[in-house]
């Protein structure tokens, strides 16, 4: 269940992305991958959101660049790191899973593994700058 850091980590990172011209940031966006997965936000090109206000997309089927999974203390860093690893098996190309207690940010890729502490995270020229994310 998200938790108060938890949607304030959400709505920080979803302001830093915003600044980035070339990029829609969604939040809650289920995708028709694997058991419906649905990110705490996915990040797509702005090309590839057409929204038809006539004919909603329950389930959308065009993969994000980028999808952040924030834990919150009813969920375990395993069992995100999983979901991470699981939206990477279904061809996401990043997931960025951000455990806001540590302040650490895990980068999945098909490749490899890293771990952030409050630092500037940058893939494909998405990048979001933790420090500012974790400063209150």
């Amino acid at each position: 269940m998200p938790s108060l850091n938890h949607s304030y980590v959400c709505l920080q990172i979803l302001k830093e992305l915003l600044n980035h011209d070339e990029i829609l940031p969604l939040p809650e966006l289920t995708l028709d991958i694997a058991n419906d997965l649905t990110p705490d936000i996915s990040v797509f090109s702005k090309s590839k959101i057409k929204p038809n206000f006539f004919h909603d997309v329950s389930k959308f089927p065009e993969k994000p660049i980028l999808a952040i999974e924030v834990i919150s203390s009813s969920q375990t860093i395993q069992e995100m790191l999983q979901k991470a690893k699981q939206l990477v098996g279904e061809g996401v190309k990043i997931v960025w899973t951000v455990e806001p207690y540590s302040q650490t940010v895990f980068v999945t890729t098909v490749a490899q593994e890293t771990l952030f502490h409050s630092e500037i995270v940058k893939n494909d020229g998405i990048e979001v700058d933790f420090a500012k994310i974790f400063t209150n």
